[in-house]
C-alpha cells in the first residue's frame, strides 16, 4: 500500500480570522481617530445653525432646537464677505506663488550646489523655523512702515520672494533624491544651472511642488495676525472680518453668526486640499527618500 501524503491546509484558512479581527481593530482605531478630527468642525456647524441662547446654554444644548438656516444668509450678507474673500485669496496666490518658487530654488542650491559653508547655512536656516512669528513680527512691521508698505500687498510679495525655511526644507530633500545623471548629462549638453533648474528638476517636482502650495496657501488664508497688523479695514482679509466684525452694537461677539461664517470661511481650504490632495501627499511621502 503506498502511504497518502496529506492534503496541504491553505494558510490563509488558520490566518483569515485572525486578519478580520486586526482590520476590525485597525478599521475601529481609525474610524475614532477621524471622528476626533472631524468632531470640532461637526461642532462649529452646528454652532453655526443655532441660536445665541442656544450657544449659551448652560449645560451644553448639543442640537438645535429649530435649524436656524438663515444664520450662513444673514452671516453673508452683514459684511462684504465676498470682498473680504476676494482680498484672502489674492493674497494667499501670491505668497503661495512666489513662496514656492523662491523656496524650490533655494532648496535646488542646497541640493546641487557646493559652496563653503553651506552645511552651516543649512542649519541656521532650520534653527531659523524654531523662531515665533511674534518675534519677528514688529520689527517686520517698523520696516514696512518705513517703506510705506503699510496697507498694500507688497509685505506678502517680498514674504514670498524670501522663501520659507520649511520649505525649503522639503523641496532640498526632494531634490537631493534625484539622479545626479540628469544633472551631469545636462552639463555635457552645454545646459547651465539655471537652465537645469528650470528644464529638468523642476517639471519632476510636480508632488512637491502641489504639496508646498497647499501648506503656503493655507498659511496665509488661515493668517489673522499680520493682516490685523499691516491692512485696514476695507482691504483686510476675510479671517480678520470673521473674527471682528460680527458684533452687536455694545460691542458682543455675535457668535452663531461667527461660527456660520467660519464655516464658509473653510470651505475653500477643503476645497483646495481635495483637489490637490494626491499631489499633495505623493510630495510628503517622497520628500526625503533616495
Amino acid at each position: 500500500m503506498t502511504a497518502t501524503s496529506p492534503t496541504p491546509v491553505d494558510p490563509t484558512l488558520r490566518t483569515g480570522p485572525r486578519l478580520r479581527v486586526n482590520r476590525l481593530v485597525l478599521y475601529t482605531v481609525l474610524v475614532t481617530i477621524t471622528g476626533l478630527f472631524l468632531g470640532p468642525f461637526g461642532w462649529l456647524v452646528v454652532s453655526g445653525l443655532k441660536t445665541p441662547a442656544e450657544l449659551a446654554a448652560s449645560p451644553v444644548h448639543w442640537l438645535p432646537d429649530h435649524v436656524q438656516w438663515h444664520n450662513i444668509a444673514d452671516a453673508f450678507n452683514l459684511i462684504d464677505f465676498l470682498g473680504y474673500a476676494r482680498n484672502s485669496l489674492v493674497i494667499a496666490l501670491i505668497y503661495a506663488t512666489l513662496v514656492t518658487l523662491s523656496s524650490a530654488w533655494v532648496g535646488f542650491g542646497f541640493a546641487r550646489l557646493e559652496a563653503p559653508g553651506k552645511k552651516t547655512l543649512f542649519g541656521i536656516l532650520l534653527g531659523s523655523m524654531m523662531l515665533p512669528q511674534m518675534i519677528t513680527l514688529l520689527p517686520t512691521y517698523l520696516i514696512f512702515a518705513k517703506l510705506g508698505m503699510v496697507d498694500t500687498y507688497w509685505p506678502w510679495v517680498l514674504w514670498g520672494l524670501s522663501s520659507a525655511p520649511y520649505l525649503v526644507f522639503l523641496f532640498r530633500q526632494f531634490f537631493a533624491g534625484l539622479p545626479r545623471e540628469l544633472e551631469e548629462a545636462a552639463i555635457v549638453d552645454g545646459c547651465g544651472y539655471p537652465g537645469i533648474f528650470w528644464r529638468i528638476f523642476l517639471p519632476q517636482s510636480w508632488p512637491v511642488l502641489s504639496a508646498s502650495f497647499v501648506i503656503a496657501f493655507t498659511w496665509t488664508w488661515g493668517d489673522y495676525i499680520a493682516p490685523q497688523l499691516l491692512l485696514s479695514t476695507d482691504r483686510t482679509t476675510l479671517a480678520v472680518a470673521v473674527m471682528s466684525t460680527y458684533v452687536t452694537t455694545a460691542g458682543t461677539p455675535v457668535t452663531n453668526l461667527q461660527a456660520a461664517a467660519s464655516v464658509m470661511y473653510v470651505v475653500p481650504i477643503l476645497l483646495i486640499f481635495l483637489v490637490a490632495q494626491r499631489g499633495f501627499v505623493a510630495g510628503m511621502s517622497t520628500t526625503g527618500l533616495k
